[in-house]
């Protein structure tokens, strides 16, 4: 259908503008400043060390072989991409539009399009936890694994926003201990992610927390309260991952057995 090669190009081309404007922002740079100098601007206890960000490569090559896979032309009518219509592409959207905001340092507006772009993952991961018996295998590293990694990164990175943000307004906490505060705050996103992969068991998403909590140990070691912190969190989701995926060993190998398909 003309609508399903229109969702195809209009996803590849969303996919291409991000990937250029997020290499931009680093090597024009965007708004004068690396990304990397504007996030040190501002000391928030809950940004990953600077090694972290690495991951961005991963992502990018998760979400470039996604958009190679739905533009193929045996692709186009596949049930599982028509389910995520066009969120793929106005994921592209937000992200294009958070990196300007936040390289310009309007960090008040960028606040509502991380979010909006944390909503349009979660959107997806819904979408294709619909499908997830179909999702096996090759097809999920290269569709639903490239949504999982970038979900888990999102969640991470829309605390770290918020916190840097209200630190750009002067926001002092009400006289809270900034390490105390940040602990908490760390405590509310382990919540999140404990949650998260319990719920559905999607080890892509729990490995991603256990590498930004440790990217936080890192950073904050001179920083006791917080590091200690970090550290439980990575270790709690990293038993917990691990767990899921014995559990799911366990269940293809009884559905193996008796004929059955693995669960996803």
């Amino acid at each position: 259908m003309r609508s399903d090669r229109i969702r195809q190009a209009i996803t590849a081309i969303s996919f291409l503008i991000t990937f250029a404007v997020n290499v931009a922002a680093n090597a024009v740079p965007i708004g004068g400043k690396m990304t990397n100098v504007i996030s040190d601007q501002f000391h928030v206890y809950v940004i990953p060390a600077g090694y972290v960000f690495a991951i961005w490569g991963l992502i990018y090559t998760l979400l470039g072989a996604f958009t190679i896979w739905q533009g193929l032309g045996r692709n186009r009518g596949d049930p599982i991409l028509r389910d995520l219509g066009w969120l793929p592409a106005l994921s592209g959207l937000f992200n294009s539009v958070w990196i300007f905001l936040f390289q310009y340092e309007l960090f008040a507006l960028s606040v509502p399009v991380i979010i909006a772009l944390l909503v349009t993952l979660i959107a997806i991961h819904l979408r294709l936890w619909r499908h997830r018996d179909g999702l096996r295998a090759r097809s999920y590293w290269l569709v639903r694994a490239p949504w999982a990694v970038y979900l888990g990164w999102i969640t991470v990175a829309t605390i770290a926003n918020i916190a840097q943000t209200l630190s750009s307004l002067g926001f002092n906490g009400f006289g809270i201990d900034p390490p105390l505060l940040a602990a908490a705050v760390l405590l509310v996103g382990l919540a999140i992610a404990v949650t998260f992969v319990r719920r559905f068991g999607d080890a892509a998403y729990g490995w991603v927390i256990v590498w930004a909590y440790a990217g936080i140990v890192v950073k904050e070691q001179a920083t006791p309260l917080v590091a200690g912190v970090a550290g439980l969190g990575a270790f709690v989701v990293a038993v917990l991952v691990v767990l899921a995926m014995a559990g799911r060993r366990r269940g293809g190998a009884a559905g193996a057995a008796v004929g059955a398909p693995a669960a996803a």
